[in-house]
């Protein structure tokens, strides 16, 4: 069975909508091999509308039909996880807190209290943000950025971030195993997990920002 047949396995709808994407994953994967797995994840790490939830399933599926191993498959995808990682890691190092602390300065309904308090915060909860954080869409690329302004470990970093990585591709690559035709489903559950994260991140920026207006509003009322 030839990988662009696994396009057939979606409705039309689901055609229409991955076939382009889908495409170009089974395309990069058919020229390269694991590594080229590894190479779109680490893509997607830097440029989130990049599936990942398409691109692990579509390596485990490949694996199962036999283009390089299961192995392969998870240990290329969580390199290029890592590496993704890494790249966002000096990215906010290159950053600074000097840097940020003008730019937060600078911003609408932002004060520097509020950064005081976010970098508490990551003091005391780094670790496990970075490690769970490499499980949760969105969250998965933007939690190395902070991990690199605090100038957390660099080897820790590398660490939580391999063992994160390892556990959600590895769900994932298993999942489009076994699946086989059917590996879309694998990315239909976890679609359904990034639009329940995005709601709840929504719904808290909206409580944020009229917690904040209201506060600005009562200190302008008191002063």
């Amino acid at each position: 069975m030839s990988l662009p047949a696994i396009l057939a396995a979606t409705s039309a709808d689901e055609s229409a909508q991955l076939s382009g994407i889908a495409g170009w994953v089974v395309d990069v994967m058919e020229a390269i091999g694991a590594p080229g797995a590894g190479l779109l994840v680490a893509l997607e790490n830097l440029f989130p509308p990049l599936p990942s939830e398409v691109i692990l399933p579509l390596a485990g599926f490949t694996a199962s039909q036999g283009n390089f191993s299961l192995g392969g498959a998870i240990f290329w995808t969580t390199l290029g996880s890592v590496v993704g990682a890494i790249a966002l890691y000096w990215i906010g190092a290159a950053l600074g807190r000097r840097r940020l602390r003008v730019i937060v300065d600078k911003m609408p309904l932002v004060d520097l209290h509020d950064l005081d308090r976010t970098e508490e915060w990551f003091d005391r909860h780094g670790k496990a943000a970075v490690f769970f954080g490499r499980m949760i869409p969105i969250f998965r690329s933007l939690i190395s950025v902070p991990a690199g302004i605090e100038r957390m470990s660099f080897w820790l970093f590398v660490v939580l971030s391999t063992a994160g990585s390892l556990i959600w591709n590895t769900i994932f690559v298993l999942a489009g195993y076994f699946l086989g035709e059917n590996w879309h489903i694998a990315e239909q559950y976890a679609g359904v997990f990034s639009r329940i994260v995005v709601i709840a991140v929504l719904l808290f920026l909206v409580w944020w920002v009229v917690k904040r207006i209201r506060r600005n509003r009562r200190s302008a009322h008191e002063g």
